[in-house]
């Protein structure tokens, strides 16, 4: 068994899949103990289907190259977690890449766990977003939140701040646990990596954090999907994830752990802001309707958060009737991304 399968999506890719690639073969150190799947989504407009097979055929006890229809990232996950031959699982973008010095740590944690009957079920390390529009780099890092060097539970936990919450930059799964659990994402959606960090958690008994500066996140490509006119476009999919993350974990009856149920509440009300704000940036009269329509499914579908999630500081600001309510929600959305640097 391999220690980690890296699962690479690429689209369209070839202008940076490599850069991250070699960031993932730094990893294995001569040890020949880890997996990188590259799974080439349909890719029609560039040469990304080539180079992923050149990487097989240069690396073949390595890498793996998968080429499916174009089934977008969600499914390009399932294919790479479908393949893993790794005990850990981690996804990587192909326009981001791994901190080799960071790695060096965190792969000697999870060789440790290879030798042991009962491995930590997640691993979570710090992630950076890299803007290169504004040569600026901010650190997500975890290091008040979780106990540093020592394997800990859901108990152990501390307070998140806003910036804080968990992505899939930063965690680190044993495979068999997304397996056991049944994890699969939606085909042909956008920001499918809200359930990967989601709906797994009540699954998740054991962690380690370790405090380096593991995953170096790519912010400025125009057609990103954190881009804000691309969001806008995109909020079928925003809203469509939202629902599935209502519908998958009812809080707080699914989750056993007090610490993690808050966690979980405070971040469906993160996704039930971003839904609101960028709906309000719309501004039309179908958009308030939809807006209307995810706080009516809330309602119905997990009314023992809805009142708290509707009355959370994030949302208060974002739900304020009339067109003063919608300026302070968008103006406090705008704010807010000036000092965490999201995208």
């Amino acid at each position: 068994m391999k220690t980690i399968t890296f699962a690479v999506p690429c689209y369209n890719s070839a202008a940076y899949m490599d850069n991250c690639i070699k960031s993932l073969l730094a990893c294995d150190e001569g040890r020949n103990d880890i997996q990188i799947v590259i799974v080439d989504d349909g890719s029609t407009k560039d040469d990304t289907a080539e180079k992923a097979d050149a990487w097989q055929a240069e690396y073949p006890e390595t890498i793996l190259a998968v080429h499916q229809p174009n089934g977008g990232h969600g499914q390009a996950v399932n294919t790479g977690l479908a393949h893993a031959e790794g005990r850990y699982f981690k996804v990587v973008d192909s326009d981001d890449w791994l901190d080799a010095d960071a790695m060096r740590e965190v792969m000697r944690y999870l060789r440790r766990q290879c030798e042991l009957r009962d491995a930590t079920d997640l691993v979570i390390g710090n992630y950076v977003y890299e803007k290169v529009h504004e040569n600026t780099r901010t650190v997500i890092r975890y290091k008040n939140v979780f106990p540093v060097g020592e394997e800990f539970t859901w108990a152990d936990v501390g307070h998140f701040n806003p910036s804080q919450y968990l992505l899939m930059h930063s965690v680190i799964y044993r495979t068999e646990l997304l397996r056991d659990m049944g994890l699969e994402l939606p085909q042909h959606t956008f920001y499918v990596d809200n359930i990967f960090v989601y709906v797994p958690l009540p699954h998740v008994k054991t962690m380690y954090y370790l405090d380096v500066d593991m995953y170096r996140y790519f912010i400025g490509r125009e057609d990103q999907s954190v881009n804000e006119s691309v969001m806008m476009g995109r909020i079928d999919q925003q809203l469509k994830i939202t629902r599935i993350m209502i519908d998958a974990v009812p809080l707080p009856d699914a989750v056993g752990e007090k610490r993690l149920e808050r966690y979980m509440e405070n971040y469906l009300s993160m996704m039930m802001c971003i839904c609101s704000i960028f709906l309000r940036m719309i501004n039309t009269a179908e958009a308030e309707e939809k807006r209307d329509a995810i706080w009516a499914y809330l309602k119905e579908h997990n009314p023992g958060v809805y009142n708290r999630v509707k009355n959370s500081v994030l949302n208060l600001a974002t739900n304020i009737p009339t067109e003063l309510g919608r300026r302070i929600g968008i103006t406090g959305y705008h704010v807010a991304q000036k000092i965490f640097k999201f995208n």
